[in-house]
């Protein structure tokens, strides 16, 4: 186990180093330095040239990559010239934002969809299980902005029980405790999640139920709940940590579309606005944070797949 973790350790490593390289060289080549939206465009040459040297941009970009690889081993993601701020200080004031946003509809979608999913297995093609594959279908293939904007208008405009728009309160606990706010960004993050979720829960499902250990049980006598829950759950669940883990990703990335389209400050909104003003520090380390909790996400869910099936390490 130890010889796997290290293993999976030093591969997470090796990609999170090509991603930056990527990342930073791909946006480099499209702003190779900030001195124009930072002085105008006004700004001659000599100026631009001037702002380049004392601000380390007129050396070669790998040179300047490593002074940005050292800057984010010490904590340091940058400077937005744009908004006047650190980029650390930035995500620390939105991180937990769209930690609660994303979190909390990922917890209600697979509260939703797991059950789902194993009833509509034991109910295979029968008309219930048609139904809810139907609504799935056309949630998995509804674009985001339509879900937003269908229960923006009918359940805060027409039918006024929620807010437009997300919470604006600058403190956690605020957004917390403002339901009728967060209320359908959540639910509406829900929803567009439990339509991959409850499939895919569902596909597993039914593989598990055609297995000979499923038979045996039915065969024992066992009564059908422990049936579905000590030997269907557990065994037709492993795969779904696999897709769990890559949502690891927007829990701190939060949800783009959601943020803009409830006006939700989180890390999502900033990103938006980033590409508007062409901010190229807040562009960079939100790219690279959520590379970063890409490569975690996969990390974590083939440690605990393996602690679950340890067939799986031996692969």
């Amino acid at each position: 186990m130890i010889s796997y973790l290290i293993r999976r350790i030093g591969v997470s490593i090796i990609v999170l180093f090509g991603i930056s390289i990527l990342i930073f060289g791909m946006l480099h080549l499209i702003f190779p330095s900030p001195a124009i939206i930072v002085l105008g465009p006004r700004a001659n040459v000599a100026l631009i040239n001037a702002w380049n040297a004392e601000h380390g941009f007129d050396k070669p970009w790998l040179v300047q990559y490593f002074v940005y690889v050292k800057d984010l081993l010490h904590g340091n993601l940058g400077y937005s010239y744009k908004l006047d701020q650190s980029v650390t200080s930035l995500f620390a004031e939105r991180w937990a934002r769209s930690a609660y946003l994303s979190g909390t509809a990922l917890a209600l979608s697979l509260a939703l969809a797991i059950p789902v999913g194993v009833y509509q297995s034991v109910r295979r093609n029968r008309v219930d299980d048609q139904v809810v594959s139907a609504a799935a279908f056309t949630l998995y293939a509804m674009p985001d902005y339509f879900l937003y904007l269908i229960a923006i208008q009918v359940f805060a405009l027409s039918i006024p029980l929620f807010g437009y728009e997300a919470s604006q309160s600058t403190s956690i606990w605020g957004v917390v405790t403002d339901w009728r706010d967060m209320t359908l960004p959540i639910v509406c993050l829900a929803l567009l999640n439990f339509a991959g979720y409850s499939r895919y829960m569902r596909s597993e499902a039914i593989d598990t139920l055609a297995q000979d250990f499923i038979k045996a049980a039915r065969a024992k006598g066992l009564p059908e709940r422990l049936v579905l829950w000590r030997h269907l759950l557990r065994n037709a669940f492993l795969p779904m940590v696999t897709l769990i883990g890559l949502s690891i990703p927007a829990l701190l990335a939060g949800n783009l579309i959601a943020e803009f389209f409830f006006n939700y400050q989180g890390l999502g909104l900033l990103f938006y606005d980033a590409l508007g003003n062409e901010d190229y520090a807040v562009l960079m380390a939100y790219t690279l944070v959520g590379a970063f909790l890409t490569v975690v996400g996969n990390f974590v869910a083939d440690v605990a797949l393996t602690v679950a099936d340890p067939r799986i390490r031996l692969a």
